[in-house]
């Protein structure tokens, strides 16, 4: 079990950025599991195949056509662990595992107008396991689900394996898409331990660049830290239903996507662009602010708050948080050595090892499961 093997995270998020591949050593489970990056690369969704997932996100594709994308998906997550691989001289056969999360185009934490809780992610595990000839692990989220959970958010199981401090009260905050915090007293018992999503992460902010600029994100926040606010603007977006719920919650495109943000620009399409990407990047932020204040510091006083994803290059967000949050020392995941811009595909590699010995991955204080479960679905390559 201490033994060292190699193996290969792929993440692709709701931000829909690209997809992140990293190849790292793993051994041993559970608070013994020692991980190290290799070697890792973002590799961007072909244009054909984003159109269709976002077609697929905002429930325009037939069903045949979900089928056919779940394949090409697996297909195209292939083609990057197998390119990485040969550009740096390495065999995918001589992986022990991958750990897919999939694309996600559906997620429903909790039930909802007489439909019960459901997720999806696209990207066959079997295809993918028959390309690389390589046993592949996918489809994390409902083994969470069906115990009683919301089947996010999984990540805090390794942060809590990684990252606990016996010295320091630690915020772990992803930035993707979505923002998620995980905390974790520095008590180190898994009992306290708790995370959930604190709303919008690049979600809004990416969305409003490309319809305004035709452009993938704010590079530093830039275009963000040339406008103004606009209060009524602020005030709608923190004034979302989700936001006042009580954790453990999980949010996604559903809450804050592409028809959340279109609404909102259009009914403020009379101010500047500007004005209106400042206004989102200071509403997100301070989303992510309230939910610490009233979720985490009314019960702990915290020392570090350690962000990673594609936020941490948003330094208008960041400079946002710390000044907010003053005087946590807010930091990024690279400053203590483990990449923030890979760290989800790193974090899978961890889920999956878990479910190649069998050891439960899921912390039900986070997700609200009753129990802690092994995750994923195994497809071999024989």
């Amino acid at each position: 079990m201490n033994q060292s093997k190699l193996a290969c995270g792929i993440m692709s998020g709701t931000s829909l950025d690209g997809i992140d591949v990293a190849i790292a050593t793993i051994s041993g489970t559970g608070l013994n599991t020692k991980i190290e990056l290799i070697v890792a690369e973002t590799f961007p969704y072909p244009k054909d195949i984003l159109e269709k997932v976002k077609l697929a996100i905002d429930n325009e594709l037939r069903v045949r056509d979900v089928s056919s994308l779940n394949f090409e998906l697996g297909r195209l997550y292939a083609d990057c662990v197998i390119k990485l691989c040969k550009d740096n001289k390495l065999s995918p056969s001589s992986l022990s595992f991958i750990a897919s999360h999939g694309q996600t185009v559906y997620h429903q934490g909790a039930t909802q107008d007489g439909s019960n809780p459901n997720t999806l992610q696209l990207g066959s595990g079997s295809v993918i396991a028959g390309l690389t000839q390589t046993t592949v692990v996918s489809d994390f989220r409902v083994a969470d689900m069906i115990a009683g959970g919301q089947g996010a958010p999984l990540v805090p199981f390794v942060d809590y394996i990684l990252l606990s401090n016996k010295d320091k009260t630690r915020i772990i905050q992803n930035i993707g898409g979505i923002s998620n915090i995980t905390v974790l007293p520095k008590t180190q018992h898994e009992k306290d331990v708790y995370a959930f999503d604190t709303g919008p992460g690049n979600m809004m902010i990416n969305y409003a660049m490309e319809y305004f600029f035709n452009k993938p994100y704010d590079a530093f926040g830039e275009t963000a830290k040339k406008g103004n606010l606009i209060k009524a603007l602020y005030d709608e977006i923190l004034q979302h239903p989700f936001l006042k719920l009580q954790p453990p919650k999980s949010c996604g495109r559903e809450e804050f996507g592409v028809s959340f943000t279109k609404e909102l620009i259009k009914r403020y399409h009379n101010h500047t662009r500007e004005d209106i990407l400042h206004t989102l990047t200071v509403a997100t932020a301070d989303t992510m602010v309230k939910a610490i204040e009233q979720f985490v510091l009314n019960k702990h006083e915290v020392d570090e708050l350690i962000i990673s994803g594609g936020g941490v290059h948003n330094t208008f967000m960041m400079d946002q948080l710390k000044k907010k949050l003053h005087p946590i020392h807010v930091l990024s995941t690279d400053d203590i050595g483990l990449s923030s811009d890979f760290k989800e595909a790193l974090a899978f590699i961890v889920l999956a090892n878990q479910t190649m010995y069998q050891e439960p991955s899921n912390l039900p204080t986070a997700t609200g499961a009753k129990k802690a479960v092994v995750l994923g679905n195994v497809s071999y390559y024989r």
